[in-house]
């Protein structure tokens, strides 16, 4: 499959366990490379997230920066996995028929309870030489 010029951005958690897991879902099912990926801990990520008006200091929110401008939480990942195309379209689907107002309370309480559910790394985890040049700092 060829490879796109990346022109969306997914601002992460880098300490987050679980956040670290869907960076690395979406380097295995993201073929076409349309993702780079900011850690919100990193100038960059920060930056995006000011300039987008979320607080870098308090990350509840996944932010999705693409071409048709920003998206967050249960939207940016359903707006993702639609992107990845087969089964994962269909998942976009099953979330947008939610409606916004449930599917981003349940997003804000995984988002509250992430570090106690799924566990917290010291520092971000360092990408695999081969993916490195899908991240940005």
């Amino acid at each position: 499959m060829s490879r796109t010029k990346h022109s969306s951005v997914i601002v992460f958690d880098g300490v987050c366990v679980l956040c670290n897991g869907w960076v690395r879902f979406l380097l295995k099912h993201d073929r076409c490379h349309r993702y780079r990926f900011a850690s919100m801990q990193s100038a960059y990520g920060r930056a995006l997230l000011m300039r987008h008006g979320l607080d870098p200091k308090d990350p509840m929110s996944f932010l999705l920066v693409d071409e048709d401008g920003p998206w967050t939480d249960s939207t940016a990942i359903a707006r993702v996995l639609r992107t990845l195309g087969g089964v994962w379209r269909l998942a976009s689907t099953l979330i947008e028929v939610c409606p916004r107002v449930v599917r981003d309370g349940l997003y804000r309480l995984v988002a509250r309870n992430r570090y106690r559910w799924f566990g917290q790394h010291t520092q971000c985890p360092l990408p695999s030489p081969e993916d490195s040049e899908r991240f940005v700092s």
